[in-house]
């Protein structure tokens, strides 16, 4: 198969470009940071890479949560309208496979069961009971506390921030394209990714960068909140992976009824003091320090259920979280 990948000198593209010539696929690449900067907002230059090609797996993103509002429009011209002009040239070429990374922000808070009212979706948590230590979410009917469990893909989306606005806004306009063209696309919803080639800590880095970088630096990892909220990491190779899988199944779309979404994760839920302790582990000190701390629009716990997955596309995570953690703290530390 020739294959498109977009931001494929990325963190995550890196290792799917080397995944998919493993697979005997032909890869053409466009990235901002290869050597003709290739822009995916370019049409000529998207339309001309496009040439010959058979699928098209689009990593390109700007990534993190937003600092400010002021990253608005930064997000909406790379993730929105990058994806617009892609899908757009790829409707004129013929070229009817997509697999976008997409993420689990789009879910918003995880999936949660009030004893009294049944499964519940809670509001964002409000400043005063962050300040105040509250961090659970409680029930938005009764406020009795809730208990977490993982999110399947049929949950509706809750995007709280810049970047999930625009995932999500990027499977909207992949399905709209899809629906007009006939063609099929995959959405990989990307839950907590790690491992080698990881950007070092930026304001948008993820927290295992951001960790990794404090134990670089002989400094204890930060743990915000209290360290108890729940999430899945899942190592970078089994992302590859999954994106080999999902563009190998790419043209079996119609069977599925159109586009689909798959959450890529381990399915093995760890919390955010579990990742600092095993980097402190692996890293030889020093401990993690729990701080309280705690930043607006941040979930509590966002855990999956990648059944699909494994059912559809034969995906299962094979690094386990504590040999994964051991070979992050020692890889090189990669620039922002």
């Amino acid at each position: 198969m020739r294959v498109l990948l977009t931001g494929s000198a990325g963190f995550i593209g890196s290792h799917i470009a080397e995944a998919l010539t493993a697979a005997g696929h032909q890869v053409r690449e466009l990235d901002l940071a290869a050597p003709d900067r290739s822009d995916v907002r370019d049409a000529g230059r998207v339309a001309d890479l496009l040439c010959g090609i058979d699928a098209v797996c689009h990593q390109a993103a700007m990534v993190g949560l937003g600092v400010d509002v002021h990253d608005l429009p930064d997000y909406a011209s790379v993730n929105v309208h990058g994806t617009a002009v892609l899908l757009a040239e790829m409707a004129r070429a013929g070229v009817g496979a997509l697999v976008l990374a997409s993420s689990m922000v789009v879910y918003g808070e995880g999936a949660y069961t009030c004893p009294e009212h049944g499964p519940v979706r809670p509001g964002p948590r409000p400043e005063d009971a962050l300040r105040a230590g509250r961090y659970e979410p409680g029930c938005p009917t009764c406020g009795r506390p809730l208990a977490p469990g993982a999110v399947a893909e049929d949950a509706a989306p809750d995007p709280r921030n810049a970047y999930a606005d625009t995932k999500l806004a990027q499977e909207h306009l992949a399905a709209s394209w899809a629906r007009t063209t006939g063609a099929t696309v995959t959405a990989l919803r990307y839950h907590n990714v790690y491992g080698p080639r990881m950007p070092r800590d930026t304001p948008y880095a993820g927290v295992a960068a951001l960790f990794r970088s404090r134990l670089a630096r002989g400094e204890a990892p930060l743990v915000f909140e209290d360290g108890r909220q729940r999430r899945d990491f899942v190592h970078v190779r089994d992302v590859a992976r999954a994106n080999v899988l999902a563009l190998e199944h790419a043209h079996d779309g119609p069977g599925r009824g159109g586009p689909r979404a798959y959450n890529i994760a381990s399915g093995e839920p760890r919390t955010i003091g579990d990742l600092a302790a095993a980097l402190a582990l692996a890293h030889g000190g020093p401990e993690p320090r729990v701080t309280g701390g705690y930043r607006l629009g941040d979930v509590r716990h966002i855990v999956a259920a990648p059944d699909r997955a494994r059912r559809e596309l034969g995906f299962c995570a094979s690094v386990a979280f504590a040999d994964g953690m051991a070979e992050f703290a020692a890889a090189p530390v990669t620039g922002s």
